[in-house]
């Protein structure tokens, strides 16, 4: 059931109260529209994670997680607001009216997190308009060459799809007749007017030159490296795949960014509820709400990232007004003298935090061993304890937490593999690199990934990693067998 016309009348009201307390608090958000819609919009939405976006079953098997979730109150979804210019943000319409305010405060928050953060700033504001033509392109694939093969294809990049870098150059591709030409001139050099310094002996044939390494230096975006270098790839095909690098490349700083992201929303929410006037009742249920969102992680195998986030948002501002607490560390600078912030500075440092910083920095910098302790943070590992395996602490030590907690944010929490040799024994098979960190891979993780991986490069593919402490090669062969072979027999 949607909003009667006074209700909707009365939730543009309050939009407007909200937006100009926003901006005399210090707020600078994109221009925000908001829209009402049923819940299961929600749900598409945040399973698609834009509209318009390509079809494909893991988004509706997304979607039925989160619909599940919900209707065995495990879990709610409030709003979803996206990344745009201007931004777009979408309630749901069998919420309250205190929970539409709630809700569109929070989005403001990101709205200015989304236009001043540093990570933000490269991002496409026009991604929805660019998906559209995204998903128009994939569904002529599917038209002219079969769905099946199409969804058939997309799992397969799907499952590499958070192997990319975000540093890496453009991706240059070569059109057909160019990679005809380079393969049939492969190791020939050029006729050029220096041809007798290289035949310097008198002899008739000249130097072989030296055959060009694939990839030239080792390549850690795995879905770029398959664009320029997959040869057995269509043109469709390598269009697919630059369609899913490009979106992930438009998600990224909100990957990079979660814990902050959240925080500095719900710092917000909660300042501007403060603000404008509310009933007793109002009052009531924000909090209700408030402490909801903020609750500690119920699991002990994952942070809330609105908790966290806001805490030390709400600390930093603590420390830099000059507020002192008992417990706390005289603060140092580089020379080793003591700092002291005069009142009144929280609030600017909140806003250039939100500029300079992602989760890394950010904990990195401000998650202080009082903080650890507050929030109750610590490690855990599984452990046979008389006879049955359980989860125990592992490390109360707050340094060793909050890297823990950072190391797990590394490359969004996925090993890092390089390709070392497109080319490896001159057999055109793909040679890969684990950076081993301590940390084992996964089995089932490695095995789906070196199978998508042989099935897109076409030619059998080799891992390098480190198992119960030695030097191993996997190795994927195009029948699909699975195999391992320590790195001293193999060589």
């Amino acid at each position: 059931m949607g909003l009667t016309a006074a209700e909707q009348t009365e939730l543009e009201r309050w939009m407007e109260i909200i937006w100009d307390t926003a901006k005399e608090m210090g707020l600078d958000p994109y221009p925000t529209h908001f829209e009402v819609v049923p819940q299961h919009v929600i749900y598409e939405l945040g399973a698609y994670g834009l509209p318009a976006r390509f079809s494909h079953w893991t988004f509706g098997r997304d979607y039925h997680r989160q619909k599940t979730s919900y209707e065995y109150g495990q879990s709610k979804i409030y709003e979803i607001v996206f990344n745009t210019d201007p931004c777009q943000a979408f309630l749901v319409e069998d919420n309250s009216m205190l929970s539409h305010k709630f809700v569109c405060a929070h989005v403001l928050g990101h709205c200015h997190f989304f236009k001043h953060n540093s990570y933000f700033q490269h991002t496409n504001r026009r991604m929805i308009e660019e998906m559209r033509l995204h998903a128009e392109r994939i569904h002529e694939y599917e038209m002219e060459y079969g769905s099946r093969q199409v969804e058939e294809f997309l799992d397969m990049v799907m499952t590499i799809e958070e192997h990319f870098d975000p540093v890496s150059p453009t991706i240059k591709r070569k059109t057909p007749e160019q990679e005809a030409y380079d393969r049939a001139h492969e190791g020939q050099r050029p006729d050029t007017d220096y041809d007798d310094i290289w035949n310097v002996a008198g002899k008739a044939d000249r130097p072989k030159p030296r055959p060009r390494k694939i990839p030239e230096e080792p390549e850690k975006d795995l879905l770029r490296f398959l664009v320029e270098y997959g040869r057995e790839l269509t043109e469709w095909q390598r269009d697919i795949i630059e369609i899913v690098r490009s979106e992930m490349l438009y998600f990224l700083p909100q990957m990079r960014t979660k814990i902050m992201n959240e925080g500095f929303a719900s710092y917000w929410h909660e300042k501007i509820l403060e603000t404008i006037e509310l009933t007793s009742a109002e009052i009531w249920e924000f909090r209700r709400l408030h402490s909801s969102v903020l609750s500690p992680s119920g699991s002990r195998m994952s942070i809330n990232p609105y908790y966290v986030g806001f805490q030390i948002l709400k600390d930093i501002e603590r420390r830099w007004d000059g507020i002192v607490e008992p417990g706390d560390d005289e603060e140092l600078d580089w020379m080793g003298r003591p700092i002291t912030r005069p009142p009144g500075g929280g609030r600017a440092k909140l806003f250039a935090v939100c500029e300079e910083d992602n989760d890394v920095t950010f904990l990195r910098k401000y998650l202080t061993e009082a903080l650890v302790k507050k929030l109750d943070l610590y490690t855990y590992k599984m452990q046979e304890v008389e006879g049955e395996m359980m989860w125990v602490v592992q490390d109360t030590d707050w340094r060793r937490v909050r890297d823990s907690i950072v190391d797990s944010m590394t490359n969004f929490g996925q090993p890092i593999l390089t390709v070392e040799d497109g080319d490896y024994k001159r057999h055109g098979e793909l040679y890969m690199k684990h950076a081993y960190d301590g940390k084992e891979l996964d089995p089932d993780y490695t095995e789906r990934v070196m199978k998508n991986m042989q099935k897109l490069w076409g030619r059998p593919v080799h891992l390098e990693t480190v198992l119960d402490d030695k030097k191993v090669i996997l190795t994927m062969s195009e029948g699909g067998e699975f195999s391992q072979e320590d790195i001293a027999e193999a060589a």
